[in-house]
């Protein structure tokens, strides 16, 4: 396998047990911008299926290999078919090798497996981030837009962190919104910060209760 690619053993057969939807579990103490999350295809639609084909590094069409080390993880499954996260922490792609290998070689021409109309778009999307990734040598900004939503669920997130450990509504809101806030709006004639905290507790529990898996479908 080329330096830069880190591997990681495929499970050994035997009792399958829940992974949340990802086909490797990754290490929970992990700072989230260094993990590297394999979702299992079924959901997430932006996973591109492709086959791989070793070619000569000089070819026009090849991918080098060394080229996505930074940012390539590889793994395999218990059926040997490989498995491929590019990420940076911020940006994500995703790939399934359903023919041939990445690893072993240091450039690949890669045929990608498009079909249909309503599940060719999210595919599309990963092909064009990968061309502008291979073609700039850095992640193209234009095709990463901002997600509007991200606020509200960074906020659901600490709110089921702080729920998991113990923390009142109260104390949460004081965290989230300010003591001031709290003091002047939790039990007074406007309820309007306590209901705010009430839906955000709501959605962090569905999202606990597996919820987080529509997430990338509703993305998309």
């Amino acid at each position: 396998m080329s330096p830069g690619m880190p591997a990681r053993a495929a499970p050994r057969a035997g009792p399958r047990r829940p992974t949340g939807g990802f086909t490797f579990a990754e290490d929970p103490n992990r700072a989230a911008p260094d993990a590297r999350i394999v979702w299992h295809a079924g959901f997430d639609p932006t996973i591109l299926p492709v086959r791989a084909m070793p070619t000569d590094p000089a070819d026009p069409d090849a991918i080098r290999i060394d080229a996505l080390a930074p940012w390539l993880t590889v793994v395999a499954g218990v059926d040997g078919q490989e498995h491929a996260v590019v990420s940076d922490g911020r940006h994500h792609l995703r790939f399934d090798v359903v023919s041939g290998r990445l690893s072993g070689s240091d450039a690949v021409v890669l045929d990608y497996v498009l079909r249909g109309v309503h599940s060719a778009g999210p595919r599309l999307l990963t092909l064009r981030r990968l061309l502008g990734l291979c073609r700039l040598g850095h992640f193209p900004a234009g095709l990463f837009p901002a997600d509007p939503k991200m606020p509200r669920l960074v906020a659901m997130l600490r709110v089921g962190d702080a729920l998991h450990t113990g923390a009142s509504q109260r104390e949460i809101a004081k965290v989230l919104f300010g003591a001031e806030a709290v003091s002047l709006y939790w039990d007074g004639r406007s309820d309007a910060v306590r209901s705010r905290l009430r839906r955000l507790v709501r959605e962090a529990r569905a999202m606990t209760a597996g919820a987080y898996r529509r997430l990338l479908w509703r993305a998309h």
